[in-house]
C-alpha cells in the first residue's frame, strides 16, 4: 500500500518562501520518481516538478529558477522549496509517485 502525505501548506506573502514535504509510505522508495502537481480553483492541474530516482530534477516553467525538488531517502520524504512566491502560485499542491497521490496542502500568496 502506498500512501502520500503532503504538509507545508499555509498563507505567505508575496515575494516570500515556502517549504512543503511528502511523506511517503512504500517499498522501495529509493527506486521511486515523484513529482509535485498543483491545481488553483477553476484550473487544470499543472505539473510544477518531479525528481527521479537519483536525484534529476525538472522544473515547469512557471517555476524555474524559483521552486527546488529535493528528496532525502533517509525519511521517505521529497520536499519542494518555493521562494519568490507570486499571488499565481496559489493552489492545492499535491505530490504523486506512479499512480498514487497525496490529498494535497493548501498554498495561499497573498497580502
Amino acid at each position: 500500500q502506498v500512501q502520500l502525505a503532503e504538509s507545508g501548506g499555509g498563507l505567505v506573502q508575496p515575494g516570500g518562501s515556502q517549504r512543503l514535504s511528502c511523506a511517503i509510505s512504500m517499498t522501495d522508495f529509493r527506486r521511486a520518481a515523484v513529482g509535485w502537481y498543483r491545481q488553483a480553483p477553476g484550473k487544470r492541474r499543472e505539473w510544477v516538478a518531479s525528481i527521479s530516482a537519483t536525484g534529476i530534477a525538472n522544473y515547469g516553467d512557471s517555476v524555474k529558477g524559483r521552486f527546488t525538488i529535493s528528496r532525502d531517502d533517509a525519511e521517505n520524504t521529497v520536499y519542494l522549496q518555493m521562494t519568490s512566491l507570486k499571488p499565481e502560485d496559489t493552489a492545492v499542491y499535491y505530490c504523486k509517485t506512479g499512480l498514487h497521490w497525496g490529498q494535497g496542502t493548501q498554498v495561499t500568496v497573498s497580502s
